[in-house]
């Protein structure tokens, strides 16, 4: 049949209107999964497995806000310290039986690890325009849920604020000998980076001088905190923001303050979804809650969205020298290996094992 100059239109009217719907079909599809929409899918799962290295306290009181908000879903908990909680992961891999739904580790190097060996599913929640590019992965295999920079700490009854250190060469002043304390370098990413940064503006040579401090060294930031909070000791260069306000609540003295030139760490957290997650949409559901706007701005922590600002009585993160090396530094492992190595010459093994409550 031969097509009049009108149905010829006709047609390619109708091409363009298909092609308009399947644009606008494809742009809904990726565009639809809000949290009404996920829960929608996740509540029939009944169930999430979350992993959350650090400090549970805040993760407990995020699994009775997610509970109470998407009712008909209940949060297993599971916390601990990320090099430990790496190698059960690593456990349910070779047993070919993943049984954790969502993970959140300091030891992003894990997450860049398992991404690359294909263990990591790819998602992008609504926030994910907000997260800058170096807090997460381009194809959302994973995604930082925090910024966490390390201030220096002190006990605000037992030092004066003029003696209150400024910079990293403060820590060598003979009234903290015996009371100084911060997690262990070798067992500790964050507090390896810190102490990284230090040693790359001051030398080797100042790691001599902290020991002849005769400092403490125990697992975990919490541990460092409540020292301080305790008047045990004195002053730290090791301290989050987390830890501290957990101090801080249950009444501990201690307070933070940024180093006057010396450039300030951060670190992160992050978040993953396995691959063959049990609870896969019900894992999508708490990422997405976790990092909307308002569950970030009610942490009480850095958040990792550039739209959030900072915690009550802290400056923005843009008015400090930031150290933000963090995701190159970890996942050099040479160089990760060979710091370990050395900084555990100085501090010895673990045996000051700490908490994470």
């Amino acid at each position: 049949m031969m097509l009049t100059a009108s149905m010829r239109r006709t047609r390619r009217t109708n091409g363009l209107i298909a092609g308009a719907l399947a644009v606008s079909a494809g742009s809904a599809a990726a565009s639809a999964q809000t949290l009404d929409q996920l829960y929608a899918m996740a509540k029939p799962e009944q169930k999430l497995v979350l992993w959350a290295a650090g400090p549970t306290a805040a993760y407990e009181r995020a699994v009775r806000a997610f509970e109470q908000k998407f009712s008909g879903i209940t949060v297993a908990l599971t916390g601990g310290f990320s090099n430990v909680l790496n190698a059960k992961i690593e456990e349910q891999i070779a047993a070919k039986k993943i049984e954790t739904d969502v993970v959140i580790f300091q030891t992003v190097q894990d997450f860049v690890n398992w991404n690359k060996r294909g263990l990591l599913s790819h998602f992008k929640p609504e926030a994910f325009d907000k997260i800058g590019p170096t807090s997460k992965d381009k194809d959302g295999a994973w995604i930082a849920v925090n910024t966490n920079p390390i201030f220096y700490g002190y006990n605000t009854e037992r030092v004066r604020p003029e003696d209150v250190p400024k910079l990293a060469p403060d820590f060598l002043k003979a009234q903290f000998k015996g009371k100084l304390i911060s997690a262990y370098p070798a067992d500790d990413d964050a507090t390896l980076y810190a102490f990284h940064t230090v040693v790359e503006k001051y030398g080797w040579d100042y790691m001599d001088r902290y020991m002849a401090q005769q400092p403490k060294f125990v697992q975990g930031h919490l541990g460092v905190a409540r020292s301080l909070g305790s008047g045990e000791s004195l002053a730290s260069l090791d301290n989050t923001v987390s830890s501290t306000v957990n101090v801080q609540r249950a009444g501990g003295k201690l307070a933070l303050v940024a180093p006057a030139s010396d450039a300030l760490p951060v670190f992160f957290t992050a978040e993953a979804i396995l691959k063959d997650a049990p609870h896969p949409n019900a894992a999508k559901l708490f990422v997405s809650w976790f990092l909307s706007k308002e569950w970030q701005s009610s942490t009480g922590v850095y958040s990792s969205r550039n739209d959030v600002p900072p915690p009550a009585g802290l400056k923005p993160l843009s008015s400090y020298r930031l150290a933000a090396g963090y995701l190159q530094f970890v996942t050099n492992e040479s160089e990760l290996i060979a710091l370990r190595k050395r900084f555990e010459g100085y501090t010895g093994p673990v045996t000051n094992r700490g908490g994470v409550q």
